[in-house]
């Protein structure tokens, strides 16, 4: 599997480079024809500034933003993104006139919640979800629910790929798109072309990364 990675570089910036392992991969809701590894995105301080800046210059200072909700283990991201929308004047009407950047909790059924001392952050605040992938988006739905229900305002989400353009009526603002993995492709599982003809699956994956089979 690892033989067949080859990476392609983002059209804002060449330095910022994403991983890409072709084959057939199961996901919690899907199945998929590439496995995309953004473990040095998350994890490298000088890759997620990055990122960071790239995906901040989608957001207008008209809008304010008071908490970045990081998906996928993105808070090294999230942190950065917080501190490029300050400089870049984005409104935070935070009584301390600052972003705060968080991450969401699971349940034992899968369900995104906020503990009580955490809900501060979210309830009548200004929300951006920061995702890594964003393939069906039915997880990022989960989530949208999810934040509204205790109380948040989602002012937009942003990704570092993403196979959709809107999630719930809203716009998803990614670094990568389908435009720059052209043959990326996600079935339900009964639908999977990939299962149909008997290819073999390389991987079980999720946002922490793969486990071969």
């Amino acid at each position: 599997m690892e033989e067949r990675m080859y990476k392609i570089y983002a059209r804002s910036d060449e330095r910022i480079q994403l991983k890409i392992f072709p084959g057939h991969f199961a996901t919690p809701q899907s199945h998929i024809t590439h496995f995309l590894d953004m473990t040095t995105m998350k994890s490298r301080c000088s890759e997620a500034k990055r990122i960071a800046k790239a995906l901040s210059v989608n957001y207008e200072t008209s809008i304010p933003i008071d908490t970045i909700i990081c998906m996928d283990g993105l808070e090294v991201v999230g942190a950065y993104l917080a501190e490029e929308l300050t400089q870049a004047g984005v409104l935070s009407m935070n009584a301390h006139q600052t972003i705060y950047v968080t991450s969401p909790e699971y349940n034992s059924v899968g369900q995104m919640i906020f503990r009580e001392n955490v809900q501060m952050m979210i309830n009548g605040k200004n929300i951006l979800i920061l995702s890594g992938s964003i393939t069906t988006g039915e997880t990022l739905i989960r989530a949208v629910e999810s934040i509204l229900y205790y109380g948040g305002k989602i002012r937009g989400v942003a990704a570092i790929f993403s196979a959709v353009n809107k999630v719930a009526e809203m716009p998803v603002h990614s670094i990568f798109t389908l435009k720059d993995i052209p043959d990326y492709g996600t079935y339900k599982i009964q639908d999977c072309p990939l299962c149909k003809n008997r290819q073999k699956i390389d991987a079980i994956v999720n946002s922490y990364g793969y486990a071969k089979i």
